[in-house]
């Protein structure tokens, strides 16, 4: 296997599934409770921002009854590995949970935001709490009070790093698609951005995605299961 040193992770909702964590596009998923328009828009703040911030005070509660699964616990494993042997892991993720973390990784850009960042629209601070939120909230930097919202990407913005995960292509020896559906944009597009850089890539799904024929090579299946394997085979390469 050639040896492999710099490496693009973008991990989806599948990688959280399988610990758990509900998704919105899944069966039973969150978008069947609730519509993109009354949770996930800055419209919907502003037209009824305690059910948005409740909503959110549910899902950052959801965090402390999860745990990360294999799939995280090899992608903190390739991270120390590649920077022992010379390399570099950037892990762009499109989720807010935790996981990745919790995992052992350190560089993690949350191109969507984290349920664990609160954003001041006030004094424009943002900072780290695992409390519940409510327009009686008090931003803990600038004393204003109900202009706390979640520091979460939604439908309309832009998501966060996006300058840092091209660069991060552009550096990559391989570009790598874990747990996503291929269908939201930006994050859909990073495989067409590497192929066109002429980077190596690999796609790790149950699925095929929307995206799946751009990649060079495709393994369906369990991240659980498939993350750790390729993750061994990509360190004992390094060595």
């Amino acid at each position: 296997m050639v040896k492999i040193k710099n490496i693009v992770v973008l991990t989806g909702a599948g990688i959280s599934a399988e610990s758990g964590i509900r998704t919105f596009r899944d069966t039973g998923g969150l978008w069947e409770e609730h519509s993109i328009e009354k949770v996930a828009t800055p419209e919907a703040y502003a037209a009824d921002p305690e059910l948005v911030l409740g909503f959110y005070n549910a899902r950052r509660a959801q965090l402390s009854t999860v745990e990360p699964n294999p799939a995280h616990h090899a992608l903190g494993r390739l991270e120390k590995g590649l920077l022992d042997g010379g390399g570099y892991l950037t892990l762009v993720t499109q989720n807010v949970d935790d996981l990745h973390e919790r995992g052992g990784a350190d560089n993690v850009i949350h191109m969507h935001g984290e349920l664990l960042s609160q954003w001041c629209r006030a004094c424009d601070s943002k900072f780290k709490s695992r409390d519940d939120f409510t327009t009686s909230s008090v931003c803990p930097k600038c004393d204003h009070i109900g202009r706390v919202r979640p520091d979460i990407v939604w439908f309309g913005e832009m998501p966060y790093s996006m300058g840092a995960i091209e660069t991060a292509v552009n550096n990559c020896d391989l570009f790598v698609s874990i747990g996503t559906s291929g269908a939201v944009y930006p994050a859909a597009g990073f495989v067409q951005l590497a192929r066109g850089m002429r980077k190596q890539t690999l796609e790790i799904n149950l699925e095929p995605s929307e995206g799946s024929s751009f990649f060079h090579d495709s393994r369906l299946g369990k991240a659980g299961e498939l993350v750790p394997i390729w993750v061994d085979e990509i360190l004992e390469a390094l060595t």
